[in-house]
């Protein structure tokens, strides 16, 4: 037995660091004081989602990680509180900038960082412009909960980058992530959409899921917005929610998992068994041709 407590986070942010640190940190204490041990931020919450259109001015929020103020100010908190703490950052590295996540154990110790794989570029979510592809790889890291697994947001929508991790040992896979309003299709909602697409990495690879998603109307300089979901949620490792928040809510929500039960559950199943590798060619390509022999 393996009891572990998890907990997501969700809130408004705002152009405005101070403020959001503060509201974050009061989230993270919140779940910490409720007994969590790994929480769950989500994605870019130390500033307001600036990829609405593009500005190079926001170019300039961008900072190294060995001197980045969030990172610096959330590993004090990790190792105050005890927890493993997902840190999501605007990272500069050199010339380049990356969407970016630093894991930090319960003891403090900044175990490494992932840099988001898939760069969406679309109306309302022109990241592209901001930041350059993640050239990390999927990763997991072993933490003091045991061992994790992250992606960055659009990375939730490839089945793959779940798939990756689960092979390379994920026991929790987590999602921070900013998705809301489709500015080029005003009336669609895609909030199902989104949950189901990672319910389905948490049922296929039989091991539970956290997503923490913002709130909120956010407008770009030019005037134009996006409205983000929220339902922020935990999937279980059938793929059912265990936990749902709404899409105004600002707070936290708790789950516990046995983690040994659930690995004994998933060696059972035989689905990581049963896989063929030499059967899945047609991943290795944009085409699909699959490449020849």
């Amino acid at each position: 037995m393996r009891n572990v407590q998890v907990a997501i986070t969700q809130m408004a942010s705002q152009n405005d660091w101070s403020k959001n640190c503060d509201k974050a940190e009061s989230l993270v204490r919140t779940a910490a004081d409720q007994g969590a041990k790994l929480i769950l931020v989500q994605e870019l919450f130390d500033g307001d989602y600036f990829c609405i259109e593009q500005h190079a001015k926001f170019l300039k929020q961008a900072v190294e990680l060995d001197r980045h103020p969030t990172v610096m100010r959330f590993t004090a908190l990790a190792k105050e509180l005890g927890v493993v703490l997902p840190i999501s950052v605007f990272e500069r590295a050199g010339q380049a900038h990356y969407n970016t996540t630093v894991i930090v154990d319960a003891d403090g110790t900044q175990l490494g960082h992932y840099r988001k794989t898939h760069i969406p570029d679309g109306r309302g979510y022109q990241e592209k412009f901001y930041f350059s592809p993640g050239d990390t790889g999927f990763k997991v890291w072993d933490t003091a909960v045991g061992r994790i697994g992250l992606g960055i947001c659009w990375d939730q929508w490839f089945p793959e980058c779940a798939r990756a991790m689960a092979l390379m040992g994920a026991e929790i896979l987590l999602y921070p992530t900013a998705i809301g309003s489709e500015p080029g299709n005003p009336t669609y909602d895609s909030s199902s959409h989104w949950q189901n697409t990672m319910r389905g990495h948490a049922a296929a690879n039989i091991m539970p899921l956290l997503a923490s998603n913002r709130i909120g109307t956010e407008t770009a300089p030019d005037g134009r917005s996006d409205r983000f979901y929220g339902r922020s949620f935990i999937a279980d490792y059938h793929g059912e929610k265990v936990q749902e928040m709404n899409r105004t809510e600002e707070g936290v929500r708790l789950h516990e998992f046995d983690l040994d039960a659930i690995g004994e559950l998933r060696r059972s199943w035989g689905v990581f068994r049963d896989r063929r590798p030499e059967m899945y060619g047609a991943l290795m390509a944009l085409d699909g041709r699959i490449p020849p022999h």
